[in-house]
């Protein structure tokens, strides 16, 4: 367990933000297997974009448990601090600050991890946002802008004089993107450099693999990206395993079936049908990757143009995957 301002996070395992991926319900699914706490897609800074359908959804935080944190991004001081108030407006109740995301389009604007390499600028942009809420503030990094510039430290020791109350840290630089192994010897050196919680993030995949990140970097919790997609249950096997070292099964087929048709129905509910129905054709593949699905069986799926002829695909494609293991058996 940690804090974060006047929240106990119970769990130490955090869903990490995704853009295009930890919309509103995956978000809720993540929470009911077990995240301890949950972060929006990121939300650009410029208000003036937010009457987009994307921004709309984005910012839809109806119904969510909190506390609710959400993501902004940009590279304006004076915009990150109008985009905290107004999101804080909209139900935000913990404003997290991206420095970490090593996208192109997002590196491009001077935002993101690409920040990491201005460090006069970080400040403003810290204690613009800091100054201009009263709700807490916590920031995602990466280990610096590349190999031979990792500054993590110094910034992680700015952001906590500045009134950051929690950092994440993702084990690679902005030029590594999602290369190579993520390396964690300097989210070790950040959590003995500063007193507010540290996240550990990159690469943590499995329970074991969350369990050995902690004890090498004494972090207070792991944040789960990628290794979500497509698997939910992550989370609450992640805290069994660390709370009692029981590994749990993997879920069975049908908790599957089941899990996943909740999770497109919710899709279809919150996004309207036509985009619904296209959003959730990435989660099935990802969800259908550990059941060796044949291509064409997802190429089929995805040209589905109904929310009752996707859920129709999906009772057919588990009855024949509950028959072959029936069989194997």
């Amino acid at each position: 367990m940690f804090t974060i301002g006047p929240y106990s996070i119970e769990q130490p395992t955090v869903l990490a933000p995704m853009a295009g991926v930890t919309d509103r319900p995956f978000r809720t699914l993540c929470r009911q297997l077990g995240a301890g706490l949950v972060v929006s897609e990121m939300v650009t800074s410029d208000t003036r974009l937010w009457n987009s359908n994307k921004s709309k959804w984005r910012l839809d935080h109806r119904g969510e448990a909190g506390p609710i944190s959400v993501q902004i991004a940009g590279g304006d001081a004076d915009m990150m601090a109008g985009a905290a108030r107004a999101n804080v407006d909209n139900g935000a109740q913990i404003i997290d600050i991206n420095m970490g995301c090593p996208a192109k389009k997002v590196c491009n604007k001077a935002a993101g991890s690409a920040l990491m390499r201005d460090e006069p600028l970080v400040r403003e942009i810290l204690e613009a946002v800091v100054g201009a809420v009263t709700v807490p503030v916590t920031l995602k990094i990466r280990t610096g802008w590349s190999p031979e510039h990792k500054n993590a430290v110094r910034i992680a020791r700015m952001a906590e004089d500045i009134g950051i109350q929690a950092l994440a840290v993702h084990g690679r630089t902005r030029a590594d993107a999602y290369k190579g192994e993520a390396e964690y010897d300097t989210i070790a050196a950040v959590k003995q450099a500063v007193g507010i919680p540290v996240l550990a993030n990159g690469d943590i995949d499995s329970p074991e693999q969350a369990a050995r990140v902690l004890a090498y970097t004494d972090a207070d919790g792991v944040m789960i990206g990628r290794a979500a997609q497509g698997n939910p249950w992550i989370f609450q096997a992640i805290n069994r395993y660390l709370a009692d070292g029981t590994l749990l099964a993997e879920p069975r087929l049908a908790e599957v079936k089941s899990t996943l048709g909740q999770h497109l129905q919710a899709l279809h509910r919150f996004y309207g049908e036509y985009m619904g129905l296209r959003i959730a054709r990435k989660h099935v593949g990802w969800y259908l990757k550990a059941h060796d699905v044949d291509r064409a069986t997802l190429k089929a799926f995805n040209t589905l143009e109904t929310a009752e002829s996707q859920l129709q695909a999906l009772d057919t494609l588990f009855q024949r995957l509950t028959s072959l293991k029936d069989q194997a058996a």
